[in-house]
């Protein structure tokens, strides 16, 4: 797996026109907001890794924080808080004090990209980013991907076939030294209607806990 020199990609990224468009849009119209590629958050000792697939326009991309700021975030941050990969309170700001415990959270793509959807060719421009987070950890055992999307760009982060790891919730594979996770994705389309409940993201992370005490 090829890593860059930096996992964490420049604030002004140019990579993707259509994504910088829109950062340069959001700049314009919310100069005060964060409006750049969203970083990682957590620790670089971490074992477990959190993959989402984009910043929101109002979450990360807005405060600077993945899952921060937006709806999914309150069950992400809530749920690490009770399985204790994070202590703190979560107040959807990046001074709340959260902090995470043994974990890390990035995303597939960096960069807030227009009605929350990346194309195929900006998943690709970033996927080396996602790479090289993952080989910048070391102690990496678990990851944890929130949507199918999440999971086909670690896939292929990880020079893996589509076929090495299944999607659907609760869905679990061993890929080279990483043990895999996927879940629903923790967003408001998914809880409201009932697919991702919050006893069922509980599991996946007390699952991933399994692992990393063995």
């Amino acid at each position: 797996m090829a890593a860059l020199v930096n996992p964490e990609p420049a604030r002004d990224c140019p990579l993707c026109a259509r994504l910088v468009d829109y950062r340069r849009e959001n700049q314009a119209a919310n100069p005060d907001w964060y409006n750049g590629p969203a970083p990682s958050f957590g620790a670089p000792s971490a074992r477990l890794l959190v993959v989402g697939l984009a910043p929101g326009r109002q979450g990360a991309n807005r405060t600077g924080r993945p899952f921060t700021g937006d709806h999914a975030g309150v069950l992400l941050y809530e749920t690490l808080i009770k399985t204790k990969f994070a202590r703190g309170d979560y107040q959807a700001r990046t001074d709340d004090g959260l902090q995470l415990i043994d974990c890390m959270i990035t995303n597939a793509v960096r960069c807030a990209p227009p009605g929350n959807k990346p194309t195929s060719s900006e998943e690709s421009a970033c996927r080396p980013f996602l790479a090289a987070r993952i080989a910048a950890l070391p102690n990496l055992k678990v990851i944890v991907t929130l949507g199918d999307v999440a999971r086909r760009n670690l896939l292929k982060a990880l020079g893996a076939p589509a076929s090495a790891a299944k999607g659907g919730h609760g869905a679990e594979a061993d890929v080279g030294p990483y043990h895999l996770i996927n879940s629903y994705h923790c967003s408001r389309l998914n809880t409201n209607t009932g697919r991702l409940t919050t006893e069922m993201f509980e599991a996946i992370f007390l699952r991933a806990n399994e692992f990393l005490v063995r």
